[in-house]
């Protein structure tokens, strides 16, 4: 191949458009973990205090929820609440299996990096479960959800025995969009909670 092809097809791999999905994660990813640590504290710190006055959690007593990654809302803040019984999640394979975990506890590193409860830990079945807090890169107003691109959650949400659990999306609010790209598979969750509101789908 000539030298001077490779400016063509250099320009032809720029063309190369994006799917809008992809870009609108990698564009609220990277605003998300452009936050200072003073501003994703305090937004943190903000959601815990509205997923606190939400019927939904003070209903609750076994909830799900994660341990945060590369600047998600932080809900630590809630973890030593005696009432509630926490779950978080283990990747295994392509699905997430859910352990209890109490502050006390040690962690491991998982699938991704992420922080994981010890795989002798605990585990919670799903007719145990009252609430699931799941993360999420953005919302609609309608309470769709655009993940990270794993399926974790879709294929979990989708199943009989997950799919009438309760769900509150947690995500920063510049993320809570009046639109996103949706695929035919996706469900909405039942409420978004922001550091600024709390919205039932």
């Amino acid at each position: 191949m000539a030298l001077s092809q490779f400016p063509k097809i250099q320009q032809q791999i720029q063309n190369v458009e994006i799917p809008a999905k992809t870009q609108l994660r990698r564009t609220l990813l990277k605003k998300r973990q452009s936050m200072s640590m003073a501003e994703w504290r305090e937004k943190s710190d903000r959601i815990c205090t509205q997923l606190q006055a939400s019927v939904l959690l003070t209903q609750a007593k076994t909830i799900l929820a994660y341990f945060s990654f590369r600047q998600e809302p932080d809900l630590s803040l809630l973890f030593a609440h005696p009432q509630y019984r926490w779950g978080f999640p283990r990747c295994v394979g392509k699905s997430l299996f859910w352990h209890s975990w109490t502050p006390q506890d040690a962690v491991v590193i998982g699938t991704y990096g992420i922080v994981e409860p010890r795989p002798d830990a605990p585990t919670i079945d799903s007719a145990e479960v009252d609430l699931i807090l799941v993360p999420s890169v953005a919302c609609n107003y309608q309470g769709y959800r655009l993940g990270y691109g794993g399926g974790y959650y879709d294929r979990l949400l989708s199943s009989p025995e997950w799919q009438n659990k309760p769900t509150i999306g947690i995500l920063f609010d510049f993320a809570y969009l009046p639109q996103i790209p949706i695929e035919h598979w996706d469900k909405p969750l039942n409420a978004v909670c922001t550091e600024a509101r709390f919205t039932a789908a």
